[in-house]
């Protein structure tokens, strides 16, 4: 049962991931820029979010269609 543990934990270890920014596939661990690659892909995600070209969605306007009471849905 030990080796069973054991080889798991190493499976879990030798997962690797694809960067979000450049998809080279990257361990998790011991790497402290994680998810990322390396400190430049952090950093270039780091200035698309302050640059704003990541955007979160907006929610959608809520239609006032025909049959809209506005009020819990009674009629």
């Amino acid at each position: 049962m030990i080796d069973a543990i054991a080889t798991k934990d190493m499976l879990t270890l030798m997962v690797l991931r694809p960067c979000p920014v450049c998809r080279t596939p990257t361990s998790w661990e011991g790497n402290p820029y994680k998810p990322f690659c390396s400190e430049r892909c952090q950093t270039r995600d780091l200035g698309a979010w302050s640059s704003e070209s990541y955007r979160v969605p907006e929610k959608p306007q809520e239609e006032d269609g025909e049959g809209w009471t506005g009020e819990g849905g009674e009629d």
